[in-house]
């Protein structure tokens, strides 16, 4: 009976590692050789997913050839892989022993980032959709949505983001329930994993099907009008940023689904899920998925190709400008070279002239 009251009853008492305690959720107590190598490569590819997605972001700003809402959208989604990269290294400060000293606040913080990044990168990818659904059946390459109205669009996404990530910490835990806490994410009612995996899953299935019928459309009316080159080009243009735009989709369903998976079985069957055994395989998978988009864009996009080299190059040449900039020598050797090849100049003109008087 004493039980059955503590389980129902509020207690904010409690720290972390009692609920990790009470689903069995082992933490480490001193660091392991596998800690430190886990630590190490989660913080290098956060780092290097940080560093990609900043250049799509750049590329997209520089390039005035992508001032158009379909590429604001997509520099959106690389917004969103950058805070997947921060939230991912915030996660490898905070975990192994750390987790132990950690207060909720900052543990819900932690998750809340997860959250926040997952969230981000679904609705962006709904948008997405549904803009190239409205362009392409409209027969038009691009949007006629103006700068305001995608800029309010993307602020809503963060928004609604940014309120499912605050619902574990603030409407939606376990913390007055202790039976029904998760054995992944132990503070977190297994109810809202059920519900937050199985909405996600639901979104998959409409992007899937807005995108079967944007394909289906574009097969058909590529049929019927070969015969025109000019709308056949515009046709091809068409289906090259869809398939660009479908790969981002479909990598993004690969690398989140066994995640989502995996929590709904968590919260469906608890503890007898097993979930623990494999759940960080699944947030490795997840990662790879920010790191994967700007690989897609450089490999199927030329313009955005050719942008990410102007980008690189400018940036070795201004390293290599402040690195000679640095040696008074080297500035002195090159004011003579320019001082001398000045006088060349002035003596072969002279010559020059003198030669056509004659």
């Amino acid at each position: 009976m004493a039980s059955e009251i503590v389980t129902s009853t509020c207690n904010y008492s409690h720290d972390v590692v009692f609920f990790y305690n009470l689903v069995d959720k082992k933490i480490n107590t001193v660091w392991t050789k596998r800690d430190f190598v886990v630590i190490g490569l989660g913080l290098s590819v956060s780092v290097i997913v940080v560093l990609a997605n900043l250049l799509v972001m750049i590329a997209i700003f520089m390039n005035r050839r992508f001032h158009f809402p379909i590429y604001y959208l997509l520099g959106n989604m690389a917004a969103a892989d950058l805070f997947a990269g921060i939230a991912y290294a915030n996660l490898m400060l905070n975990t192994g022993p750390w987790t132990r000293i950690l207060s909720k606040e900052q543990w819900y913080i932690r998750g809340a980032l997860i959250d926040i990044s997952l969230t981000a990168s679904v609705a962006n990818l709904l948008a997405v959709a549904v803009e190239r659904h409205q362009t392409i059946i409209t027969m038009q390459l691009h949007s006629n949505m103006t700068k305001r109205r995608v800029l309010l669009l993307i602020a809503c996404i963060w928004a609604t983001a940014i309120v499912m990530g605050l619902v574990p910490s603030t409407l939606w835990n376990c913390e007055c329930d202790l039976n029904d806490c998760s054995s992944i994410a132990p503070l977190y009612s297994r109810h809202f994993l059920i519900f937050w995996a199985v909405l996600n899953l639901l979104a998959f299935l409409v992007m899937l099907a807005i995108y079967s019928r944007i394909y289906i459309y574009v097969k058909y009316h590529s049929q019927c009008t070969s015969q025109h080159t000019s709308e056949l080009q515009h046709n091809q243009t068409v289906v090259n940023l869809m398939k660009t735009i479908s790969l981002v989709l479909g990598t993004f369903v690969i690398c989140w689904t066994p995640g989502l998976i995996t929590l709904l079985l968590d919260g469906l069957m608890g503890k007898a899920s097993n979930a623990n055994s494999f759940e960080k395989y699944c947030l490795v998978i997840a990662e790879c998925n920010s790191l994967v988009n700007p690989i897609i864009y450089c490999l199927r996009d030329g313009e955005m190709r050719r942008t990410f080299k102007v980008i690189l190059c400018y940036l070795c040449r201004r390293e290599a400008c402040q690195r000679r900039e640095a040696s008074p020598l080297e500035i002195e050797r090159r004011l003579k070279e320019e001082t001398l090849d000045c006088v060349q100049e002035t003596e072969d003109h002279t010559l020059f002239k003198l030669t056509e008087f004659n």
